[in-house]
């Protein structure tokens, strides 16, 4: 991981880095006060601004994700980072059925276990993602809150990769 962060000032450090972990700036000014020298430190301090944080913080931040292929996804409101990582799953391309199958495990995933189904979707495909989802709801809810952080991590991992790719 490349880029060069060691002039930048608070201001545009929070300006750059706010928005990798979804709808979360705390994670970035955390990780600011550390002043990380380049982006493999950025990485490493926005990781542990979160792993260090209270267990309400980390629901706070999973609930903060959009539910996969859900209804702000079709409204359009999703950040911009969540829609070209949503689009470039397909997930603007479902079939009515495979809509409603996100839909439905949306539903179930939020019933059992209070927040919303994250997964780095990077790399997969509309059937591997439901078939994760089906799988990931069968673990209880402790198993599932830290493979969701586990997520969180891979996707911000993945967006620092693309910000230092320009």
């Amino acid at each position: 991981m490349t880029g060069d962060v060691s002039g930048m000032g608070r201001e545009e450090f929070l300006q750059q880095f706010g928005a990798i972990y979804e709808s979360s700036p705390w994670v970035a000014e955390a990780a600011w006060e550390g002043r990380p020298p380049d982006l493999e430190a950025v990485r490493r301090e926005l990781a542990a601004a979160v792993d260090h944080s209270s267990d309400q913080r980390k629901l706070a931040l999973i609930r903060a994700h959009p539910d996969l292929a859900g209804r702000a996804a079709r409204a359009g409101t999703l950040t911009q980072s969540s829609t070209r990582e949503q689009t470039g799953a397909g997930l603007d391309q479902c079939s009515d059925e495979e809509y409603e199958a996100f839909q439905q495990l949306n539903q179930a995933y939020h019933e059992k276990f209070g927040f919303p189904f994250v997964i780095a979707v990077s790399g997969l495909d509309r059937r591997q993602i439901l078939a994760a989802f089906r799988t990931r709801l069968e673990n209880d809810r402790d198993r599932e809150f830290k493979t969701a952080l586990q997520q969180i991590h891979r996707i911000a991992a993945i967006r620092l990769e693309a910000w230092s790719n320009g």
